[in-house]
């Protein structure tokens, strides 16, 4: 698995988390989907990706988007 799978799977599982809790806990936790589609934004323009860093610090090999 690359950096950039891992990213993609991370902020997916995280979209489908917020939403349970923002349906079954409280609809604040809607925010938190907010929160990851920014910021998929936000690294699709400027490349530079907070989890992305993280994974590969975990010693995940590089991808072609993240390095």
């Amino acid at each position: 698995m690359t950096i950039d799978r891992a990213v993609m799977m991370f902020a997916g599982f995280m979209v489908l988390v917020s939403l349970a809790l923002g349906f079954y806990v409280s609809p604040w936790w809607y925010l938190l989907t907010v929160f990851v589609g920014l910021n998929l934004i936000q690294a699709s323009v400027t490349g530079f990706c907070p989890a992305a860093i993280v994974f590969k610090k975990l010693g995940i090999k590089a991808g072609t988007a993240f390095h």
